[in-house]
């Protein structure tokens, strides 16, 4: 351990968290803009399960698991040194990036299959990066348990609509 605490004490600190934040809302912005091209039309066209969540949930649930993921990778990269922190937060990258290939595979490509494969590998690339996280700071691991639960229902809404279409 570098000896750095989890707290803000410095500008730079500051920043760091800024910018973790800046780039998990990115992340989800850029979810959101390839969600937007297909939700009024593809998206409402095709059949959905019973307990399809409402569309106006999805948006704040996930602001509010970006803004968390954040805080667990800054608090990561704040507790622990370089070394440490890299692969705990090349995990973490791998699983934003795979958050972000689901929104392009599901609502993009139009491939629920593809999709599929992809929120289980998002499902492991999580679970991978909490228990990473979880070996640094037990505050950032806990941080992401909203994450993993909520995504463990995709892929059962994913097979669901796969299976209906």
């Amino acid at each position: 351990m570098s000896g750095r605490r989890p707290g803000l004490s410095t500008g730079a600190d500051l920043l760091a968290l800024v910018v973790s934040i800046g780039i998990c809302l990115l992340v989800g912005a850029l979810g959101a803009a390839v969600t937007a091209t297909s939700v009024d039309s593809w998206y409402t066209g095709i059949a959905k399960p019973s307990f399809n969540p409402p569309n106006a949930v999805f948006g704040p649930v996930w602001t509010v698991l970006y803004v968390l993921m954040a805080v667990a990778a800054w608090r990561v990269w704040r507790i622990a040194d370089r070394d440490r922190a890299r692969g705990p937060l090349a995990l973490f990258a791998l699983q934003l990036a795979l958050n972000l290939g689901w929104s392009v595979a599901f609502f993009g490509v139009r491939s629920v299959g593809s999709a599929l494969l992809v929120i289980l590998a998002l499902d492991l690339a999580v679970l991978a990066t909490a228990l990473k996280f979880r070996r640094i700071d037990g505050l950032a691991a806990a941080l992401l348990v909203p994450y993993p639960a909520w995504i463990a229902f995709a892929p059962v809404l994913n097979v669901a609509i796969w299976r209906l279409n």
